[in-house]
């Protein structure tokens, strides 16, 4: 799909509030409102808009512990990892999770109500999967942009 720059300026929009009128959304790019709903739907078509959800506030929702866990595994046969992937992928502390280049195999963004939380979330899940080696933490001190 070729993206012009009404497209691009639309797109940018949606991603920043999503709960934008239709109306509005077409005010501020200069269409019309249904040449706008076109375009909306054909993103949507063509798999450029993946969802639409909401941005929660974790600390109000009581999730203050928030770091970045660097991961580094000990064994990469199919059978641990596939098991280290499904056990990751389940956890609601894990809100992110990437296979990366680099020192570490795989990059997680971890939320948890406190620092004791996120140490029994290490002690009684992290480490105890067979392919997990070594996690180092960094505390997130503050969210510059998300």
């Amino acid at each position: 799909m070729n993206l012009d720059s009404k497209d691009r300026k639309l797109l940018a929009l949606l991603e920043k509030d999503c709960r934008l009128s239709n109306a509005d959304l077409a005010a501020e790019v200069g269409m019309s409102t249904s040449a706008c709903w076109r375009r909306i739907r054909a993103f949507e078509e063509a798999g450029l808009i993946a969802g639409y959800g909401a941005r929660l506030s974790q600390e109000k929702l009581g999730f203050t512990f928030h770091a970045i866990v660097h991961v580094q595994l000990t064994r990469h046969d199919p059978a641990n990892l596939k098991r280290f992937i499904e056990a990751v992928t389940a956890r609601e502390e894990i809100r992110m999770c990437f296979a990366t280049t680099g020192t570490a195999d795989y990059h997680m963004r971890v939320r948890c109500t406190d620092i004791e939380a996120y140490n029994r979330f290490l002690e009684e899940f992290l480490f105890t999967l067979p392919a997990v080696s070594s996690a180092q933490t960094n505390v997130i001190l503050r969210d510059l942009k998300s």
